[in-house]
């Protein structure tokens, strides 16, 4: 019997290129096939990581169906980045901008992390572009973080440990068009994760998008702030992934695709 939620195959697209989008040149790759009554998946990465690393280990299974769409953000993996401050309404700009030159009206999105804060601002600013939204490791207001995330405590179990630091930096020097970039890179980024969000209560209640929010319970984001956005956001499904930490929630792929699977179809 085959495995629907096999992940040991590699990644490998479609397609990729790079589109002009307001003042970058954005890579984006595409997976999987385009079927006429299916809406296209969008993945958003989190920061200072790339497509691969985020969504290397799930893509397999999530391209197994459907067209996919996985961009990389402002200054991240091979888009190069620009004198522009790295804002989540700049981030969420240029994905809806891409999705235009790509002629797609409405999709489907996951977004994790920083690309989660990119997907929920195209929800609020955008509810026409977005069928159904997945946001994982995603707040709405900053003390959605735990204090040792937002005082950045290295020594928490929380934070990347010095070997995911060191996969972000050996996957950036091989893709970037400026290597030697990365640590004013990674500053920018952490700077765009830690700004004031621009929404409120009010915000996520409007939301119209089927969503399903997912964090582990040893993430960046309050079980009791993702907790509060479920109640906000009308119809909103959560799930906490036991024994889970930030970086490790995307690849928890025997609990992350049954449920990514049961929400999208």
């Amino acid at each position: 019997m085959t495995d629907r939620y096999r992940t040991d195959v590699t990644t490998v697209p479609n397609s990729s290129a790079h589109a002009k989008v307001n003042d970058l040149e954005m890579y984006y790759e595409i997976h999987g096939t385009e079927y006429e009554n299916r809406r296209p998946l969008v993945l958003l990465h989190g920061g200072v990581l790339t497509v691969d690393l985020t969504f290397g280990t799930v893509l397999p299974a999530l391209s197994g169906g459907r067209y996919v769409i996985a961009p990389e953000l402002q200054g991240h993996g091979r888009t190069a980045d620009t004198d522009r401050p790295m804002t989540v309404p700049d981030l969420a700009s240029d994905v809806v901008a891409l999705l235009d030159e790509l002629g797609v009206e409405q999709a489907d999105f996951i977004g994790f992390s920083l690309g989660g804060l990119t997907a929920l601002e195209i929800a609020v600013r955008h509810p026409e572009r977005v069928g159904r939204l997945v946001l994982a490791a995603t707040q709405y207001a900053q003390d959605g973080y735990h204090d040792d995330v937002r005082t950045l405590d290295y020594g928490s179990p929380r934070l990347p440990s010095q070997a995911d630091f060191q996969e972000m930096a050996d996957a950036y020097a091989a893709v970037a068009p400026h290597p030697e970039h990365f640590q004013d890179f990674l500053a920018k980024t952490s700077a765009a994760a830690h700004a004031p969000l621009p929404w409120t209560a009010d915000d996520l209640r409007a939301l119209t998008a089927p969503t399903l929010l997912i964090i582990g319970d040893t993430d960046f984001v309050r079980v009791e702030h993702a907790a509060e956005m479920q109640r906000l956001i009308p119809g909103a499904r959560l799930a906490a992934l036991p024994g889970t930490t930030h970086m490790a929630l995307m690849r928890r792929t025997s609990l992350l695709l049954p449920l990514l699977d049961e929400f999208l179809n």
